[in-house]
């Protein structure tokens, strides 16, 4: 049987750089239920290491958390990278760390703490998040899809980092599952403003860095359990999954 699920696929945690330290695991989590929302996905720049955290904040409450990725592609085009298994998304982890270069200079460019789940700092991470992997957009994506992930062009009516904005179109060999808007603009808004890109499913986010922000976005998708693969489905349209917009 379908469900209508309420889904924020895109929301950051005080590990990426520009998130404000109020945006630790076991807040995101109270706050998320608190707006009602039914699945999140924590996507943080470049890494997933909080990941794990929101996940145990989350156990045995009324939400589910999927695990997820803020990429940055070497076009420096940010791609949402979604997936089932935690050990997935660890895997791109690992991608990701081997082509990201340079160290983060907190006094610029912000903290990035690691907290555990009962909000203890477990460590700090002192790569350079913000930055952008020297992966291709091609190359982004195609390893998303090899650890049978989702990848999503984030906020592409935003100028800076949406791909709308860094490349002018999207490439034909570029394989995107959905593209993503924010919530400033909505997708019935987004729908007229890009008719071009009526063969791609949109989803709304808030992209929350700031635990005010949580609820401003969200997608409302209709699918019989709250995994990826059914996003997947739902994305395409299969056996009755679908986005309402």
């Amino acid at each position: 049987m379908l469900k209508e699920f309420t889904c924020d696929l895109h929301i950051h945690t005080c590990l990426s750089p520009c998130g404000d330290l109020d945006m630790y695991p076991s807040a995101i989590v109270e706050k998320c239920i608190g707006e009602r929302l039914d699945i999140i996905a924590i996507c943080d720049h470049n890494s997933s290491e909080n990941v794990p955290y929101v996940i145990k904040a989350a156990q045995g409450k009324p939400i589910i958390v999927l695990p997820g990725m803020e990429l940055t592609s070497k076009e420096e085009v940010h791609v949402i990278a979604l997936f089932d298994n935690i050990d997935d998304l660890l895997k791109l982890q690992n991608i990701v760390y081997g082509a990201l270069r340079g160290m983060n200079r907190e006094e610029v460019f912000g903290c990035q703490a690691i907290v555990n789940e009962i909000d203890e700092v477990e460590g700090f991470n002192d790569r350079l998040l913000i930055g952008a992997t020297e992966l291709s957009l091609q190359e982004s994506v195609e390893a998303i899809h090899k650890l049978h992930g989702v990848a999503i062009a984030a906020h592409i009516d935003r100028e800076s980092f949406g791909i709308i904005g860094q490349l002018g179109f999207i490439p034909a060999d570029v394989q995107f599952d959905a593209l993503e808007i924010s919530y400033r603009t909505g997708l019935k808004k987004a729908r007229k403003e890009y008719p071009e890109f009526s063969n791609y499913p949109f989803i709304e986010s808030s992209d929350a860095h700031f635990i005010k922000d949580i609820g401003k976005g969200f997608t409302k998708i209709f699918m019989e359990y709250p995994t990826v693969s059914e996003l997947k489905m739902a994305f395409e349209g299969h056996e009755g999954r679908h986005i309402v917009e």
